[in-house]
This record gives C-alpha cells, sequence and structure tokens, in this order.
C-alpha cells in the first residue's frame, strides 16, 4: 500500500470518529514551527501550578506522519489521565474522570481538588519555594486504537496540543476558535517492526 493510501485511509478513519471534524497533514515546516511552540510553551506556567512538559506532543513529533483533527464537544478523549502532576519524579497529583472518586477525595484532609484536578498530597505546594523543584504539568501521549488497527500503522499516538499549538493548528486548518472545539494530533509510524 502506497503512503498516500495509508494517509488517506488514516484521515477517512479519523473523520468517521464521533466529534472529528477537519484533517490535515503536517509538514516539516509545520513539526519545526509546532517545536518551537511547544518549547515555549513548556516554560510557561500552566494552571498556575508549575511548568509544563508536553510529553505527547514530543512524542507524536517523532511519528512518520502527523495528523492534526478538530474536535467537537461530542469528541470522547481518551482514558485519563490527561494531565500527571509531578514533583521530584513522582507523581503528586493528576486529572479525575471519576466524580465519585473526586467527591472521596474532596473529603480528605491531605488533598487538594480543583475541578477534576488531584493534589494527592498539598504539602507539596506548601513546601514549594524559589529553591525547590517546581511542579511539572506532564501531558502524556495516549495511544489511539482505532487507527493502531488499520492496516500498515503503527505507534498510532495522540496528543493534545498547548494553547499556542492549537492556535496555530486552527489557523491552519481554516478554522475559527468557537467555544468547545479543540485540537488534537495524531502521529504514527508506517510499516515499522511491530506488523
Amino acid at each position: 500500500m502506497e503512503k498516500d493510501e495509508i494517509i488517506k485511509t488514516v484521515r477517512d478513519g479519523l473523520e468517521c470518529m464521533v466529534g472529528v471534524g477537519k484533517t490535515l497533514v503536517l509538514n516539516e515546516e509545520d513539526r519545526k514551527t509546532i517545536a518551537q511552540l511547544e518549547e515555549k510553551a513548556d516554560q510557561m506556567t500552566l494552571m498556575g501550578l508549575g511548568r509544563g512538559d508536553n510529553k505527547g506532543v514530543k512524542t507524536v513529533l517523532q511519528r512518520d506522519v502527523i495528523i492534526p483533527f478538530q474536535t467537537t464537544m461530542e469528541y470522547k478523549w481518551p482514558c485519563g489521565p490527561n494531565v500527571i502532576l509531578m514533583h521530584d519524579d513522582k507523581v503528586v497529583g493528576e486529572d479525575i474522570d471519576d466524580a465519585d472518586k473526586i467527591k472521596s477525595l474532596e473529603q480528605s484532609s491531605d488533598s487538594l481538588v480543583i475541578g477534576n484536578i488531584v493534589i494527592y498530597d498539598k504539602s507539596v505546594l506548601t513546601s514549594l519555594n524559589s529553591k525547590s523543584e517546581p511542579l511539572v504539568v506532564v501531558l502524556p501521549s495516549k495511544p489511539c486504537n482505532e487507527i493502531e488497527e488499520l492496516p500498515h500503522v503503527c505507534n498510532a499516538t495522540l496528543a493534545s496540543p498547548s494553547p499556542p499549538t492549537d492556535e496555530y493548528l486552527k489557523e491552519l486548518m481554516g478554522l475559527e476558535s468557537e467555544h468547545g472545539t479543540g485540537s488534537f494530533l495524531l502521529g504514527f509510524d508506517i510499516e515499522c517492526e511491530c506488523e
């Protein structure tokens, strides 16, 4: 199967998913721009908690093909966590989808709940100072099983871009920034060792 045919099959597969709109294939220049945007975003304070580390986008940028796609409110995010809070190489918090678990953690005097983000031991926050390592807000990569199952595709990986990259991708796709819409990145390899 030709590379262009594989890419078309992947785009068709993506566009059949609920909550997915327009797709696009990135070129080498787009990859460089995204790498620069993400590097800048990593230096910014995220959610007022610490610096960022978008491991997901870094992983996707290593794939053979990268396809950004528009998402709507109907898009089902990959299972969590989608945000992981790290301090001194230890997980100290994350986002949680389970409302019962969030309620339970809200009752705990040790934890701090901010929306659906939970910091398991809030003493970590009080111990932060100018000399300590900051919290790192990690955005991990996620598998994309629906695309991974397609022929000649492997290492199908999803990533959530930073706000500057999201804006860049929407501009590339000719999309307005409307409430409830976003973008995701899909990266995949063609014909690799996993076959």
